[in-house]
């Protein structure tokens, strides 16, 4: 999980040197929000909500390429392309982060059901939530709305040895 210092700096991992790097975290109000995301990212990664299913697009490398899946509102580094997997679910799943680092996991009591939500460690955005019914090696299932992804083409992806 991210780890968080009184002066509002984060420790994260960069996928693509390998290293770790002291950011700002990033706040906004509400109405900032508003002003700088688009009205479906903000719906999704402010408001919490969830795309349709096999609605949302979520870029692909080029063929014989790789790529990071950043996030929307703050370019924080989640999913290698190599870790994603069809699920059938119709939404972008992933079997493991780039970095737990770079995540956090909180518990989500909406709608009458238990679940584990997926949020950016660096800006709060809402992801999706994560499931344990993904294949091997994790056994993990990352659900997370193409909306709150952007996708960045490189071919040097690092991950955190770090769990």
């Amino acid at each position: 999980m991210a780890k968080e210092k009184n002066n509002g700096k984060i420790t994260l991992f960069s996928a693509t040197t390998g290293k770790l790097i002291e950011m700002d975290k990033v706040y906004h109000t509400n109405e900032e929000w508003k002003k700088l995301l688009a009205p479906e990212v903000y719906k999704v990664t402010r408001l919490k909500g969830t795309e349709i299913p096999f609605t949302g697009q979520c870029p692909l490398p080029k063929k014989g390429k790789e790529g990071i899946y950043r996030c929307v509102d703050c370019g924080n580094d989640f999913f290698a392309y190599s870790r994603k997997f069809e699920s059938g679910s119709g939404w972008p799943s992933f079997f493991e982060p780039v970095s737990q680092r770079n995540i956090k996991i909180k518990e989500d009591k909406s709608f009458g059901m238990t679940r584990l939500e997926v949020l950016c460690a660096r800006c709060d955005a809402h992801l999706g939530h994560v499931f344990d019914e993904g294949p091997p090696p994790t056994g993990k299932r990352y659900c997370i709305n193409a909306a709150a992804l952007k996708f960045y083409e490189t071919s040097n992806i690092f991950f955190d040895k770090e769990k």
